[in-house]
């Protein structure tokens, strides 16, 4: 049996954009000789359609552009599409997380998602009804196959940490005996995942006696990125087949020529690159952008964020504003051009002294004195934030803002200033990780993903420069984070625990971690909500971001 793994990039609610995508790999796969055409889930509504799904219209939307793919088909192939499929009641909710079957003789729902994910970013409870009873489909070839949809894979208490109360799909199909499993998905990226999908494919084939597909959808909507990274597995847990990271691909399977094919290993902090270059470059384009901009600061945070976007969006397409201040040291004035002279970008710079100045005069007479401390500090900030913004405004630029996680939690950020702008590119990844994907970024192992991304492959991107200097922010003279922060290696070990792992203090302390510091970071941590609520969307790359599954109360003890 040869089956195509389709592994799309769908833009969220582009029912006929998403159908030619699914169509395009169809008459792909029908130059191959394929029997089956597998999609990943919701794949003709891209995932996740959220309030989408509450809207009638686009139901009715989803039935039109079914029978259109219906009428397009011209041979034997059978397809397999991801679909909102609507209950058998007027209940709400009053869908199901389906699966229907599409050939020349029309289309028809086969499968429907027992076990819903209600946690972290998802929310399919609000839409779907879970559905009952193992999910088998019978071929005109004999071959029985079991159908499971994303979650109803994770069903292994032994490999992930916790698992939904509801059914075991996978036992339900072991009386049925399948000759092949498939799961179709929609898995968002974190590091922890890809080994887990894989182990847990395994388990399940070994439990079932016969191979597993895993289909996952590629790409960015909003917050999410999609690393794709679909494989098979046989039915002794071994991969046979890895599709690539973070791009779409169309990959054929022979179960009569079950030879491994794998994907060369990769390194974590590339798996980690490729998905926020993915991000934002989805997030770009799907939201009608062709340019980007940023500031440039001469620090390691804009200096990421600037081979980021260069990876996505090409040279030509992002530009970098420079905003010294009289406290901005002449180093990192160069480091900054520098960066931008070696990823080839356009740079402009507007110097902030004379703004500073006329802020302080307009501010003199309700204050009773000149703005001090952190209010004079947190004022650079805003100015620059005004420019940046009037700039991407004037240019039809999206900003991208370079704060990192570690900043976020703590609040040290400025509203209406560096936070400003559309998409957090980092602002999922720690300070810590910062200088990790820097130091990777312009070492050896790092050239083939450069030349790969249209990056320069000659020397350093980054620069020793920037990534050796004492991070700061330059709003006083002599500043630096560690004034006002404790150690990153010792607050981003704390942040992971509190964030990720919802350790409590008394936890943390318990364990031996200082019991000044505990309570110092729980203390920002939490003060900071109120800044988050109002940051900038940010790219998920952790198993637990600040975003849609960040639910904490700002009013709260």
């Amino acid at each position: 049996m040869r089956i195509a793994l389709a592994q799309l990039n769908p833009v969220v609610g582009d029912f006929q954009g998403n159908a030619k995508r699914i169509l395009e790999a169809v008459r792909r796969a029908e130059e191959q000789a394929v029997e089956l055409v597998l999609t990943p889930e919701l794949s003709l509504w891209g995932y996740p359609p959220r309030d989408q799904l509450l809207e009638r219209s686009r139901l009715q939307q989803q039935d039109t552009v079914l029978q259109w793919l219906v009428n397009q088909l011209n041979s034997s192939v059978t397809l397999l599409v991801g679909a909102a499929l609507p209950a058998s009641d007027a209940r709400s909710p009053r869908l199901h997380n389906g699966v229907v079957l599409v050939n020349r003789l029309g289309w028809r729902p086969i499968a429907q998602k027992q076990l819903l994910p209600s946690y972290d970013v998802f929310d399919e409870r609000r839409y779907f009804r879970p559905g009952d009873g193992p999910c088998l489909l019978s071929l005109p070839n004999g071959k029985r196959l079991g159908l499971t949809i994303c979650e109803d894979l994770w069903v292994d208490d032994g490999l992930q940490r916790e698992r939904l109360d509801g059914p075991d799909p996978i036992d339900q199909l072991i009386p049925e005996q399948p000759d092949l499993v498939i799961n179709l998905a929609a898995s968002p990226f974190d590091a922890s995942k890809p080994a887990l999908r894989q182990q847990l494919a395994a388990a399940a084939a070994q439990r079932l006696n016969c191979p597993l597909v895993y289909l996952n959808q590629v790409g960015g909507n909003d917050e999410l990125v999609f690393d794709g990274a679909s494989f098979v597995v046989g039915a002794n847990g071994a991969v046979q087949l890895e599709l690539p990271v973070c791009e779409e691909h169309l990959a054929i399977w022979d179960s009569c020529d079950p030879a491994p094919i794998k994907a060369q290993a990769m390194d974590p902090l590339e798996r980690l690159f490729r998905a926020l270059v993915l991000g934002v470059r989805d997030y770009a384009q799907k939201c009608g952008f062709k340019k980007a901009l940023l500031g440039l600061s001469g620090g390691i945070d804009s200096a990421l964020v600037a081979v980021i976007a260069t990876a996505a969006l090409g040279k030509e397409a992002v530009s970098a504003l420079l905003m010294p201040s009289p406290w901005s040291s002449a180093g990192s004035i160069d480091d900054a051009l520098a960066l931008a002279e070696r990823l080839g970008l356009q740079t402009k710079t507007v110097t902030i002294a004379g703004l500073m100045d006329s802020y302080d005069q307009a501010l003199t007479a309700p204050l009773g004195e000149a703005p001090q401390g952190v209010t004079a500090e947190n004022l650079q900030s805003r100015i620059r934030g005004t420019l940046l913004m009037a700039v991407a405004n004037q240019q039809g630029q999206l900003l991208l803002t370079t704060g990192n996680k570690s900043e976020l939690a703590v609040g040290y950020c400025t509203l209406y200033g560096d936070m400003n702008g559309g998409l957090a590119v980092i602002g999922d990844v720690y300070k810590t990780s910062v200088f990790s994907l820097c130091d990777w970024l312009d070492s050896d192992a790092a050239r083939s993903c450069r030349q790969a991304l249209g990056l320069p492959t000659k020397g350093e991107l980054v620069g020793e420069e920037i990534r050796r200097k004492p991070p700061s922010a330059e709003l006083r003279p002599n500043q630096k984070d560690s004034d006002s922060l404790p150690d990153y290696n010792a607050l981003d070990a704390l942040l992971k625990a509190l964030i990720q792992e919802r350790h409590s203090g008394t936890t943390l302390v318990a364990a031996g971690h200082d019991p000044a510091l505990v309570e110092r970071v729980e203390r920002l941590l939490r003060r900071a909500e109120f800044k988050r609520r109002q940051a900038a969307p940010l790219l998920k790359v952790s198993p637990q971001a600040f975003g849609s599954g960040w639910r904490l109360p700002i009013a709260a003890a």
